[in-house]
């Protein structure tokens, strides 16, 4: 189908700018073929007016646990490894795959209600979420989460390796990742089977690494380096690697999170929560860390808002590095859009709207109490919008919502079936 968005504040990245300017943009089946200031030589099936609205790059989350939604509100007000041991990884064991997608389902509605068109998740039963993003047609990246604690751990190193040959580049949209855990649950020796599968299969590789101070004390006691030279020493890094939170972490560190690529994934709403600390994103990002967003599980943060990420990763660093200049708003939306899209490895293709990307577009819309005046566009992004905020949604050319009703999911049954499928795990 072709799509013509007319008189929208359209959100470019030119180089190191961050600009706004008003525009018409054309799509032709899945790509951008034209921004221009007024398009008349066009033929589309629709036309979208997108007058008061801005344009931007769909948003991406680069960390996330999709069904854990069905945990939400159920842990809170605990440190994370009392959270995990104490709550989350008893219900854990009692997961089904019926779960897990009606999580799915209900969280895509979340993700895309609020801007998300493509997240990367970490989580169990991947080919539920995977049925799911293909359904509702946004586009994810999914890595089967792996520990050397799980019975069947060499079951599930096939399981990503299935999961790769039968989804990888489905529909255009779906991405296949080797998901070790983390150090302190994946042994040396198995996370040299891991480094090998994601060569095997030509990959990247998706960890948690360095989320708290216990974990890298730990680290250096078992081992006698961080967590970060731990996973390098073993050569994790010589493949593509995206590392969420990284939060306890030294100059040294981000010295080797820099020269080996590596993306760093803040999610500064979960690590606050978890009284985890705060990733030096500043620091990260003057060293040359590429540096991403995402939102960690529901039932740590406790939503899916990227909006909040782009919010609390510009003001929380001000306070952090005690400079107003610090992560400014642009930098903090690029963190959410097109540095999410350099950790995919899809930087030519998602993250920005330009000519020739895939059309992965929302519009925000303007006309609210919160955004007026709009003296900066950019800094109402950062600073004002909300998740509410996003009028339309379109993922792959296809308009997923529009005037903020869903055009691919019931909400209503969505919110039922993974309230039952909750209810079941927490009680039953």
């Amino acid at each position: 189908m072709n799509t013509l968005i007319k008189n929208a504040w359209v959100l470019l990245f030119e180089g190191d700018k961050t600009t706004v300017r008003k525009s018409d943009i054309a799509i032709e089946n899945e790509n951008i073929i034209k921004i221009e200031e007024e398009i008349k030589d066009f033929v589309p099936h629709k036309v979208i007016d997108a007058e008061d609205m801005i344009a931007m790059p769909g948003l991406i989350n680069a960390h996330t646990h999709l069904s854990m939604n069905l945990l939400r509100n159920y842990a809170d007000d605990m440190p994370l490894w009392d959270w995990l041991t104490k709550k989350i990884w008893p219900i854990e064991e009692k997961l089904t795959k019926q779960a897990i997608y009606h999580g799915s389902i209900l969280g895509i509605a979340e993700l895309i209600k609020s801007g998300v068109t493509s997240f990367l998740d970490m989580y169990f039963f991947a080919d539920q979420t995977i049925e799911a993003a293909l359904e509702t047609g946004v586009r994810a990246y999914i890595a089967r989460g792996l520990t050397d604690e799980e019975e069947g751990k060499e079951v599930n190193l096939q399981e990503t390796r299935e999961l790769y040959k039968k989804y990888n580049q489905k529909d255009g949209r779906i991405g296949i990742f080797v998901g070790p855990h983390a150090p302190y649950t994946c042994s040396p020796r198995y996370l040299e089977k891991v480094i090998a599968l994601s060569q095997e299969l030509g990959t990247n590789v998706h960890i948690h690494l360095s989320e708290t101070r216990k974990e890298v004390e730990e680290s250096i006691e078992k081992w006698g380096v961080t967590p970060i030279e731990h996973v390098y020493n073993l050569g994790l890094f010589k493949r593509p690697t995206i590392a969420a939170h990284c939060v306890h972490i030294n100059d040294e560190d981000i010295d080797i999170l820099a020269e080996n690529k590596v993306s760093a994934v803040n999610n500064p709403t979960s690590n606050m929560k978890l009284a985890s600390g705060f990733a030096p994103v500043g620091k990260m990002l003057k060293a040359g860390v590429n540096v991403a967003l995402g939102t960690d599980g529901a039932s740590s943060n406790n939503n899916l808002n990227m909006f909040e990420e782009i919010h609390l990763a510009s003001i929380l660093n001000k306070c952090v590095d005690n400079d107003a200049t610090s992560v400014p708003a642009a930098t903090a939306i690029r963190m959410a859009t097109i540095n999410g899209a350099k950790a995919l490895g899809m930087k030519d293709k998602l993250g920005s709207i330009e000519v020739g990307k895939k059309a992965d577009i929302i519009l925000i819309d303007l006309k609210k109490p919160h955004l007026c005046p709009l003296n900066n566009p950019i800094s109402a992004i950062s600073y004002s919008a909300q998740g509410s905020d996003v009028h339309t949604v379109i993922v792959n050319g296809k308009i997923l919502m529009e005037n903020y009703e869903l055009k691919t999911i019931d909400v209503e049954q969505a919110m039922y079936e993974a309230d039952k499928a909750s209810r079941e795990l927490i009680n039953g």
